[in-house]
């Protein structure tokens, strides 16, 4: 029997509470306003706090490491335009509800794909990473009907991991938070039942697969290209790009064709190749709009600095 997490202490749990109350008093405050004033707001403050928190050295770095190219002005851009995009899209979360296609806030290049996706009632798994606002690529699934669930780490404050739950299912999406062998358990239940799984595969997993990524080595999950292999599932890859206006575009991308040589470690590998590859494309081609806040690549790249 899996062994049940130990009871917070009276400190951390009160602590804990009162984050979510401010997560909850917050999210009242901004749903009284128009998405576009709050997304702008949102963009402003973060190119202004942004520079002063300890995640500005992350993203500098990471930059340096994916272009390092630029021209000190080109860099400035970059990281200021990067800013105004991550605060947008943390001040537009709580009104997730509101970017959707059924609003017009979300146009759909590709979604014939979505849609054979639904008719078919075989799972799909679904890629993507963190572009522009990721969170509106699970309202373009849910509204070509596709059955999924996207998963995702669970906060570390189980109350804030409740709401943000609760703000996702307000369009309809399910999570799915994997966690050690149960959840891998989960996961296959899942695509057993005919539904798809969305994962977001552009973060370092240190016990992935070894893949280049800007011409370095970083670790990948190849849990989406196992289970694509295992059950013969279409691999699809999305991408969000942000338009004016707290508008979105969702593009799909042309499948990722696996190998499937029954050579299983090769074949992933192959597979999380082509997923980053696919990740750096779209990282290229609108680089203000990705997650540049996270220790992508390996450990000693930051120490190097």
């Amino acid at each position: 029997m899996p062994v049940s997490d130990p009871a917070p202490s009276f400190v951390r749990d009160l602590t804990w509470r009162l984050e979510a109350l401010s997560f909850d008093a917050v999210s009242a405050v901004v749903r009284l306003f128009p998405v576009e004033w709050i997304s702008a707001l949102g963009g402003w403050m973060f190119r202004w706090l942004g520079p002063l928190t300890p995640s500005a050295r992350i993203a500098e770095r990471n930059i340096d490491l994916a272009f390092p190219d630029l021209s000190p002005p080109q860099r400035a851009k970059l990281l200021g335009d990067q800013w105004d995009n991550l605060g947008r899209t943390f001040f537009e979360f709580p009104l997730t509800d509101r970017l959707t296609p059924a609003l017009g806030r979300v146009e759909v290049v590709g979604r014939e794909r979505l849609t054979a996706i639904a008719q078919s009632g075989k799972p799909a798994i679904l890629i993507s990473g963190h572009f522009a606002n990721w969170e509106v690529m699970a309202a373009a699934i849910v509204d070509a009907g596709v059955p999924a669930r996207v998963t995702y780490r669970a906060a570390n404050n189980p109350y804030i991991d409740k709401r943000i739950i609760e703000t996702r299912a307000r369009y309809g999406v399910r999570m799915f938070a994997p966690k050690g062998g149960s959840g891998s358990r989960g996961l296959i239940e899942t695509l057993q039942k005919g539904e798809s799984v969305t994962f977001l595969n552009d973060q370092k997993f240190n016990s992935g697969v070894a893949a280049p990524f800007f011409g370095r080595t970083v670790h990948t999950a190849g849990a989406s290209t196992r289970i694509a292999l295992r059950f013969g599932a279409v691999m699809q890859p999305m991408s969000v790009q942000r338009l004016p206006g707290a508008r979105f575009r969702v593009v799909m991308g042309e499948p990722i064709d696996l190998s499937n040589t029954g050579d299983r470690e090769r074949d992933v590998e192959a597979g999380v190749r082509q997923i980053n590859a696919f990740v750096e494309e779209r990282v290229r081609e609108r680089p203000a709009e990705w997650f540049w806040v996270h220790k992508r690549w390996p450990r000693d790249e930051y120490a190097k600095r």
